[in-house]
């Protein structure tokens, strides 16, 4: 275990720091499977300013860290974190965007009477984003609804949700890079090039997404009923699949356009829907969920996850890619 006194002093010192900073914070409440151990060092930032302090504190000091968002699709070991985590959840705003405030590398930016930018914070979670927009009648994000997590995880993961990734309405991404030993402030405007079906730019690198701006569509003030019941359209078909019965991390494996059908389908016909390995489950509802049912380990989930992916690929040929990630694969 390092020792993190000085890392501990030098924030806790600095005048621009603010955040508060614990030792053995447990891990599991802050995840939707709810299981994992603790953080050796858990850090949280209540502005980017402190956050890029803390990151910066920690390259210096050659301590690893993890950045945690809202938890939804991630597996954290029983053995905990060895090193710190730095969470993003003090970030959760949302605004209107004025597309003046563009970079002027973005060039020229011309919306029509009906466009909007909304741009929010990485920590904010998607709930809150979906509420903003049918406050304002802001109509793009509906089937996200319902979609746990943050809307920085949702963004790095490219979500999809009812045929449509985050990516299709995304304008915009500020992130930190340090990749080369320091914090540098960076901004893309959205490449479809560098984007594709559950992939980002941001994912196995060194980046950190801070806000992101989205291109969503004005509605009148007389349709805002519209795009409430569309959210509650695809919050209750989450609800009626089964989606927040259990702990879990929603879908488990991607799906492949090249097998023919969807990953839960498979697993289905692969006869596991039901299957056990200790307190983790591949749901009795849904072929593509592991539910933590009774107290299940990271050991339990991660084991169950390649008996599947075994099993699929004697019997079918196909081998499933995971898009849930375990966290002693990222350290």
């Amino acid at each position: 275990m390092e020792d993190y006194e000085k890392i501990i002093q030098i924030l806790k010192n600095h005048d621009a720091f603010k955040g508060d900073i614990r030792k053995d914070e447990p891990l599991a409440p802050k995840t939707t499977f709810k299981v994992g151990g603790h953080a050796e060092l858990f850090i949280a930032p209540e502005n980017y300013y402190s956050f890029q302090i803390a990151i910066e504190t920690l390259l210096i000091n050659n301590i690893p860290f993890l950045i945690l968002g809202g938890g939804s699709n991630i597996v954290i070991s029983d053995d905990g974190i060895k090193g710190v985590v730095i969470s993003t959840q003090a970030f959760n705003d949302a605004e209107i965007f004025p597309p003046g405030d563009c970079p002027k590398e973005f060039g020229k930016i011309e919306l029509n009477k009906n466009q909007v930018l909304v741009t929010c914070f990485s920590g904010t979670p998607m709930a809150s984003l979906i509420n903003f927009c049918i406050e304002k009648n802001f109509s793009g994000l509906e089937q996200f609804a319902g979609l746990p997590g943050t809307v920085g995880g949702a963004v790095y993961m490219n979500a999809r949700c009812f045929d449509k990734s985050i990516s299709d309405i995304l304008f915009s991404v500020s992130y930190m890079d340090y990749s080369n030993g320091k914090v540098i402030l960076k901004k893309d405007r959205y490449d479809s090039s560098r984007w594709a079906y559950k992939k980002s730019p941001y994912q196995n690198n060194k980046t950190f997404i801070t806000t992101i701006t989205f291109l969503l569509t004005r509605k009148k003030e007389s349709e805002k009923s519209l795009i409430q019941s569309e959210c509650k359209k695809y919050i209750n078909e989450r609800v009626s699949k089964g989606h927040f019965k259990y702990p879990s991390a929603g879908s488990v494996f991607k799906n492949n356009h090249e097998f023919g059908k969807p990953s839960g389908q498979i697993i289905d016909e692969a006869g596991l829907k039901g299957y056990t390995i200790g307190g983790a489950k591949i749901a009795d509802f849904h072929g593509n969920f592991i539910i933590n049912f009774n107290k299940a380990s990271s050991k339990d989930i991660e084991q169950l996850v390649s008996y599947t992916i075994d099993t699929v690929q004697k019997k079918f040929g196909f081998i499933l890619e995971p898009e849930i990630i375990f966290s002693d694969k990222l350290l």
